[in-house]
């Protein structure tokens, strides 16, 4: 499915379509240049689940969580250099959690199976164009 989000509250409301959706034990897989709004949509995913907390990029630690009506592991593996890394972080044992929906931003994980992938095209104040596959909305 194709969607056109003109704003961050267009984008917001799209992750609150997906968030309703949601029962626990999801993998959803984010692609996008830098600046695509990959963040923008885990925190309005965020929003939508309950968090209270403010979600942040998790560039520099790898994985945070968050509670809400569903936990939120939200990865950023974008210094991943070699996806053995991964594995020696502890990483993997979020993937799948029940209970809890990961969110991974630049996956490095090998053959992840029965994810939802969203693709979000363009940057800066341009109009995004969202790509989800795996889930009906």
């Amino acid at each position: 499915m194709k969607f056109t989000c003109n704003s961050i509250q267009e984008t917001f409301a799209l992750a609150a379509r997906l968030a309703e959706k949601l029962r626990g034990g999801e993998i959803i897989l984010l692609s996008g240049d830098l600046g695509a709004g990959k963040t923008a949509f885990t925190k309005g995913l965020a929003k939508a689940l309950g968090i209270q907390e403010v979600v942040t990029s998790p560039t520099f630690t790898f994985m945070k969580s968050y509670c809400g009506r569903l936990n939120l592991y939200h990865y950023d593996m974008y210094r991943v250099l070699d996806p053995s890394e991964l594995y020696e972080l502890g990483l993997e044992e979020y993937l799948g959690a029940q209970g809890g929906v990961c969110v991974i931003e630049w996956n490095k994980f090998p053959h992840l199976g029965n994810t939802i992938d969203i693709t979000i095209i363009g940057s800066g104040d341009s109009p995004r164009q969202i790509n989800i596959e795996g889930i009906d909305l």
